[in-house]
C-alpha cells in the first residue's frame, strides 16, 4: 500500500501544473469531501442544538416566571404589612369600628388590588373583615399563615388553598371566581372528580403590636389566582413580549391549582383561555409525585410545547399546584426544518461555485492584494492620502472602495480632531479664568456679606419685636444668608479637591448618612428602607467626599417626596463584580425628561427660591467622576426617581513616587 501511495505521488510531482490550478483543485477536493461529512454531522448537531436552546431558554423563562410570581407574593406582604402601621388599627381591636376605617381600608384594598383584607384579634377571632364587615367572630387560628404569624410574631407569607366555605365568608364573588367545572382535553390526567371548588390565594398575614410591644392582632389579605391572570400575562409580556407565530402565541404561562388550570393564557379550539382543562398525566407524576421540575415536551391542551413545569408549594413545604411556561413547539420544528434546508444548500451551492469559478478566482488575487499591500504600507508611514484604484466589483473592488473611505475618514477625523484640540485648549483656558475670577469674586464678596449678616444678626437681637423696622432687617438677614449659601457653593464648586482615598466600608457610610439625618423632621414620615449587600468588600474612596454625595442624594429624595414616602436604599455588585453600586430610590413627584437632561447642569434647579442653588448634584456628579465613577438617574413623572452611584471595586492603595496608586481588584 506504501509503495502505491508513493508511486502515486511521484506521478503527481511529474505533473508540471500551474499553482493556481494545484491550489484549485486541492481546494475543490478537500471542500467536496468535507461537505459530505460537515452535512452528515452538522445537521445532526443543528437539531440537537435547537432542542437544547429551547429547553436552555424554557428553564430561563421558568426562573423570570417564578421571580415574577414571588413578586406578587412579595406585593401582597407588604400591602399588608403597611396596613397595620395605620394609627387606628388599635381602636378597631377596641371595638371601634368606624365607617371612615372601614373605608379607608377599603380604598387601600382596592387600589393594591386585594381580593382579602381581615383583622383579628390577638387569639385569631376575626374582628372585621372588609369585604364583609358583618361576618365576623370566627376563628382563623387554624390557618396556616395565620398561625404561623401568631407563633413567630413576624411576618409570614406563602401560596395557600382556600375552601369554598372560607370564600363565601368573604363574598359570593370570590367564590364563583373559584368554582371550575372540568374540561376534558386530549391527553388530560383523568380524575374521578368534575368540579373544583377551593381557590389557590397569594396570603400574608402580618402582626399587630402595641405602643408596649405587645401582640395585640394580626391582619391578613391575599389575592385568589382561580380566574386572576394578571401574573400568566405579566409572564407572558415580560418573558415573550407578546410574540406571535403563525397566528399562535409563541410562550404562554399557567397557573395549576393540583392538576386543573386556573389560570393561563393557552388557548383552547375557540381561541378562549383554557382554564378548566388539565395537565399530562405523565407531566403531573413528574411534577406532584416525583416532586421534580419537568423540562421537555408536552402536549398542552391543543398543541405541543417546549415547556417547563415546577412545583407550588405552601408555607409548610407542601406541593399544591405547579407553576408552567411553555414555548410553541412548532416555531422550533419549522426553524431546524429550514436551518438543516439552508445548510444543505449553503453546502451544495459552496461546492458548485467553488469548482466553476476556484481557478478564476485565484487569478483574480495577486494583483488586487498586492496593490492593497502597497496601500496599506504607506497608510501605515502615515500617508493618509493613499488611494486604491480597482474597478471590479468584487470583494477585492468592495474591499478597495472601503480602504478609501477608511483612509479618507482617517484624514478627516485628523483634522477634526486637531479642530478640537485647539478649540479644547481654548475653551478649557477660558474656563479655567472664567473659573478663577468666580472664584476670587466669590470670595471677596463672601467678606462684606459676613458683616451683612453678622450686623443685621445683632440689629434683630437688639431690636424689640414690634418695632417697624424688624422685619425689614429680617429680609436683609434671610437674602444675606442666601447670598453666603450661594457663595459657599461656588467656592466649594470651583474648589473641588483631589479625593484622599483609604479604605472604606460603603455600607458603613451610607448607614451613618442615614443616622444624620433620620431625626431631622424632614424625615419624620419618611420610611427608610435599606437592602445593603453585606459581602461587598471595603474599597478606596474619600469617605467624607463620598458621604457628602451620599447625603446629597439622600436629602434631595426626601425633599422631592414632600416629607413623606418611602426611600430604598440598595448596595450590590455591578457587572461582572468590577464595581459597587449604591441605588437611591424615592417614591416622590419624579423628574421630567426635559430636567433630566440638565439635572447634573451647575446651578439647575428646580427647588424654589431660597431652597437651593443648584450646585449638589454637580458637586456630586464631579466627586464621582473624580474616583473614576459613575452616576446615574432613572425616572418617570409621578412614580419617583433612582439616582445609581458605581464605584469601581478599588481594595488597595499603594505608593509609587510619592504618588497614590489605586490597585484594582481583579
Amino acid at each position: 500500500m506504501n509503495a502505491v501511495t508513493q508511486a502515486a505521488s511521484q506521478r503527481i510531482k511529474r505533473i508540471r501544473l500551474p499553482i493556481v490550478t494545484k491550489l484549485t483543485l486541492s481546494f475543490l477536493s478537500i471542500i467536496l469531501l468535507s461537505s459530505l461529512i460537515f452535512t452528515i454531522v452538522g445537521i445532526q448537531l443543528i437539531n440537537n442544538r435547537i432542542i437544547e436552546e429551547a429547553q436552555d431558554r424554557v428553564r430561563n423563562d421558568l426562573n423570570a416566571a417564578r421571580e415574577i410570581y414571588q413578586n406578587h407574593l412579595q406585593h401582597v406582604e407588604d400591602a399588608v404589612e403597611f396596613t397595620t402601621v395605620r394609627l387606628f388599627m388599635e381602636d378597631i381591636l377596641r371595638g371601634d369600628i368606624r365607617q371612615e376605617y372601614l373605608d379607608e381600608l377599603t380604598r387601600f384594598k382596592e387600589s393594591e388590588s386585594l381580593d382579602v383584607l381581615t383583622i383579628t384579634d390577638a387569639n385569631g377571632k376575626v374582628i372585621l373583615r372588609v369585604n364583609n364587615p358583618a361576618l365576623s367572630g370566627d376563628d382563623q387560628s387554624r390557618d396556616e399563615i395565620v398561625a404561623m404569624a401568631l407563633k413567630t410574631k413576624s411576618a409570614a407569607s406563602g401560596t395557600t388553598i382556600v375552601a369554598a366555605e372560607e370564600l363565601r365568608r368573604e363574598s359570593e364573588t370570590l367564590a364563583k371566581q373559584a368554582y371550575f367545572k372540568f374540561i376534558e382535553t386530549p391527553m388530560a390526567r383523568p380524575r374521578l372528580e368534575s368540579v373544583e371548588t377551593a381557590g389557590m390565594m397569594l396570603k400574608a398575614a402580618v402582626p399587630i403590636f402595641d405602643e408596649g410591644g405587645q401582640l395585640i392582632g394580626v391582619v391578613y389579605g391575599g389575592i385568589l389566582l382561580n380566574r386572576n391572570y394578571d401574573i400568566v400575562d405579566k409572564v407572558k409580556q415580560t418573558v415573550f413580549q407578546g410574540v406571535v407565530y403563525e397566528g399562535k402565541d409563541i410562550g404562554t404561562a399557567t397557573i395549576f391549582l393540583d392538576d386543573l388550570r386556573i389560570s393561563t393564557n393557552v388557548k383552547d379550539e375557540n381561541g378562549e383561555r383554557a382554564i378548566g382543562t388539565r395537565i399530562q398525566e405523565d407531566v403531573y407524576n413528574k411534577v406532584f409525585v416525583e416532586e421534580e421540575p419537568w423540562i421537555g415536551r408536552a402536549y398542552v391542551v391543543t398543541d405541543w410545547y417546549i415547556t417547563a413545569y415546577e412545583p407550588i408549594r405552601d408555607i409548610r413545604g407542601r406541593i399544591i399546584g405547579i407553576l408552567y411556561v411553555g414555548i410553541l413547539e412548532q416555531k422550533y420544528s419549522d426553524i431546524q426544518s429550514q436551518t438543516v434546508w439552508i445548510f444543505v444548500g449553503i453546502t451544495l451551492a459552496g461546492a458548485a461555485l467553488t469548482t466553476v469559478f476556484a481557478l478564476w478566482i485565484s487569478r483574480q488575487i495577486s494583483n488586487p492584494i498586492r496593490k492593497l499591500v502597497a496601500a496599506s504600507e504607506q497608510l501605515a508611514e502615515g500617508n493618509l492620502d493613499a488611494k486604491v484604484h480597482l474597478t471590479s466589483g468584487d470583494e477585492f473592488g468592495k474591499l478597495a472602495y472601503r480602504f478609501n473611505q477608511m483612509a479618507e475618514a482617517l484624514r478627516q477625523r485628523d483634522e477634526r480632531l486637531k479642530e478640537f484640540t485647539k478649540r479644547k485648549i481654548m475653551e478649557s483656558e477660558r474656563l479655567a479664568i472664567v473659573g478663577q475670577l468666580a472664584a476670587n469674586v466669590a470670595h471677596e464678596l463672601n467678606n462684606p456679606l459676613q458683616g451683612i449678616v453678622t450686623y443685621s444678626s445683632l440689629l434683630l437681637e437688639k431690636d424689640v419685636c414690634d418695632d417697624p423696622s424688624r422685619q425689614n432687617i429680617e429680609k436683609i438677614a434671610i437674602q444675606a444668608n442666601r447670598c453666603r449659601e450661594i457663595i459657599r457653593g461656588l467656592l466649594d464648586f470651583s474648589r473641588q479637591k483631589k479625593p484622599v482615598k483609604t479604605l472604606a466600608n460603603i455600607n458603613a457610610l451610607l448607614r451613618g448618612c442615614v443616622s444624620l439625618v433620620e431625626n431631622q423632621a424632614l424625615f419624620h414620615n419618611i420610611t427608610v428602607a435599606q437592602n445593603l449587600d453585606e459581602s461587598l468588600p471595603m474599597i478606596v474612596v474619600d469617605p467624607s467626599q463620598i458621604e457628602r454625595v451620599f447625603l446629597n442624594l439622600i436629602i434631595n429624595a426626601a425633599e422631592a417626596m414632600d416629607g413623606g414616602g418611602t426611600l430604598r436604599l440598595t448596595t450590590s455588585y455591578g457587572l461582572n463584580a468590577k464595581n459597587v453600586e449604591i441605588e437611591v430610590k424615592d417614591s416622590g413627584h419624579g423628574i421630567s425628561i426635559e430636567n433630566m437632561q440638565r439635572i447634573f447642569n451647575p446651578f439647575f434647579t428646580t427647588k424654589e427660591i431660597g431652597h437651593g442653588v443648584g450646585l449638589g448634584l454637580a458637586i456630586s456628579y464631579g466627586i464621582v467622576r473624580e474616583h473614576n465613577g459613575e452616576i446615574t438617574v432613572e425616572s418617570e413623572l409621578g412614580k419617583g426617581a433612582k439616582f445609581t452611584v458605581s464605584l469601581p471595586v478599588v481594595t488597595k492603595v499603594s505608593e509609587e513616587n510619592g504618588n497614590k496608586i489605586a490597585d484594582f481588584a481583579h
